[in-house]
């Protein structure tokens, strides 16, 4: 067996991994490199391989930073079967062809106003690559057995991250392997808690929050206090959320909040398309998450959907006191961006932070301090008061992952620590060397791995 990191190696985005059997070879995770530009422009790198050579894909979850590659693949020759859960492939016929027109959207916005560096700006793929993707979906049920290719075998089992999020074990020549996916916290206010890990000789473990315990703090009560803080003063509240699962949560919450007259019964407005989509999809798999029928039932109809670009451009006429929940999670593209160019120069207004921010984004910048930001071309000022949630993060930290990995039936023979920032993977290596007394190591980007076959 032989692993070659090709993403999320010293980086917490980009996530592929592939692997090499003898009778087979596999990629693991197909992701969009996000954040600083460095990163950004690996996505425009030719692969190290020809996707034609490939078996198969194995795809954990359906977030663009593991599955946003997919259609380049797809376009470059790859016609072979792509694995997922069911969930993840509802959720992906929804994401790939969002990311593709936004690409698509932003490039002609970039040639219009001709602030691009390139002549002309081109997206990295077309809505069409998106939908040759989605055609090599397959999804297969959690803990089913799957023959991947000849004497290659895999089985998938809840991460708990998000819908059809899952850790994911490979067997080959008598060794197995078990990648962790992104996963999700053990009293995760919306989604079920990981299964435990099942036993494997080598583990890939991701490390986002590596360096970090999340706040023990209700979530309801830390979000409510910036929410009244910002309402009370007339202000736009600005939440850039991840389209799934983040929106879905924050919808849940201020449900719940306005329910018992915590926050004012003021306009919500979520804009995003793609949020909008999969929201009615946590009604269809209802195992993977905590929520009551009652509770799916206030969730869909606590906010206003925003369609048509029509409409989103009106939002940014009005005042405040209104919430607004809009893509991109990191602020680094989609509508959110005319949101805070409206609105980050009125220091009534509230940006609000729910997630992890990459290095290298604007939502990092933002909690950075930053008093201006680049959007299209155009600096803007940033006189909003700027702050990050701790309590709804969809991912473990050390605590939490330690005690997923130590739950195993049997310590593996050695693991890998990847999909962190650099401080978050090694302050994770360390734990787990505590914890497990194995080998631990964070690999670097294209670095390769062999096991001795037998």
């Amino acid at each position: 067996m032989r692993v070659t990191f090709l993403g999320a190696a010293g980086a917490v985005t980009g996530s592929k991994y592939l692997l090499d059997f003898g009778s087979g070879r596999v990629l693991l995770d197909c992701g969009l490199f996000q954040g600083v530009k460095r990163l950004r422009e690996r996505n425009w790198q030719p692969l190290p391989f020809d996707p034609r050579s490939l078996d198969a894909v194995l795809l954990t979850h359906a977030h663009i930073d593991h599955s946003g590659y997919l259609p380049v693949l797809a376009r470059e020759g790859y016609r072979g079967p792509v694995y997922c859960a069911e969930a993840s492939r509802r959720l992906l016929s929804i994401v790939l062809p969002d990311a593709a027109r936004l690409q698509e959207e932003e490039a002609q916005f970039a040639n219009r106003h001709g602030f691009s560096k390139h002549s002309p700006a081109r997206p990295l793929y077309t809505e069409a690559d998106a939908h040759a993707a989605l055609a090599l979906l397959h999804p297969v049920p959690l803990h089913a057995d799957i023959a991947v290719c000849a004497g290659v075998r895999a089985s998938y089992s809840r991460a708990g991250h998000l819908l059809g999020a899952a850790s994911i074990r490979i067997e080959a020549n008598g060794e197995s392997i078990l990648f962790s996916g992104d996963l999700g916290r053990m009293h995760d206010p919306l989604m079920r808690a990981p299964d435990p890990p099942a036993a494997a000789d080598w583990v890939v473990i991701e490390s986002t929050y590596g360096d970090r315990l999340h706040s023990n703090v209700d979530a309801q009560t830390e979000l409510a206090a910036p929410l009244n803080r910002a309402l009370a003063r007339g202000g736009v509240v600005i939440v850039p959320t991840f389209a799934i699962g983040r929106a879905q949560l924050l919808l849940h919450l201020i449900a719940r909040l306005r329910a018992r007259g915590a926050i004012p019964d003021v306009p919500v407005y979520l804009n995003s398309p793609m949020a909008e989509d999969a929201t009615p999809l946590y009604q269809e798999y209802p195992d993977e998450h905590r929520l009551s029928a009652a509770e799916l039932a206030a969730m869909s109809r606590v906010a206003h959907f925003v369609n048509s670009v029509e409409e989103s451009k009106a939002l940014n006429t009005r005042s405040g006191p209104m919430i607004i929940l809009s893509a991109s999670g990191m602020a680094s593209g989609g509508r959110v961006l005319h949101h805070l160019k409206a609105f980050a120069s009125d220091g009534r207004t509230l940006i609000l932070f729910t997630g992890y921010q990459a290095a290298g984004t604007r939502g990092a910048a933002l909690l950075g301090g930053a008093d201006a930001i680049k959007i299209h071309g155009e600096w803007v000022t940033v006189r909003a008061e700027v702050m990050q949630l701790h309590s709804t993060s969809s991912h473990a930290d050390y605590r939490e992952l330690v005690a997923w990995l130590t739950a195993s039936p049997q310590a593996p023979r050695r693991v890998f620590v990847t999909h962190g920032e650099p401080a978050a993977a090694d302050a994770l290596r360390q734990h787990l060397r505590r914890a497990l007394d194995v080998e631990v190591t964070v690999p670097e980007q294209g670095e390769v791995f062999s096991t001795d076959v037998k």
